[in-house]
């Protein structure tokens, strides 16, 4: 997907990247695929409230997406995966 960026989503993006969690958390998603918040937070190593900060921010930007599922036992787990995405710098 191309998105053509206006200045203010580029300093949103620029500052969703500008940060070592983050950038794990990105890292992670991508190779391993889609994971739901408490095995994404093991496998990154955070707690779930700091997951979930990061998260909103990347979310922010577009770099990530969300989608609540119900599991077997009916439980409420919320995957999150890393969006296709190519900015391209607007005038």
């Amino acid at each position: 997907m191309l998105i053509c960026m206006t200045g203010d989503h580029m300093l949103t993006v620029l500052g969703a990247l500008a940060n070592v969690h983050r950038l794990r958390i990105i890292a992670s998603l991508q190779l391993e695929g889609r994971n739901y918040v408490s095995q994404l937070a093991r496998d990154v190593g955070l707690s779930r409230p700091l997951l979930h900060l990061h998260l909103q921010k990347l979310q922010e930007a577009g770099l990530v997406r969300s989608q609540l599922e119900l599991s077997i036992d009916r439980k409420a787990l919320n995957y999150f995966e890393v969006t296709e995405f190519l900015h391209e710098f607007s005038r």
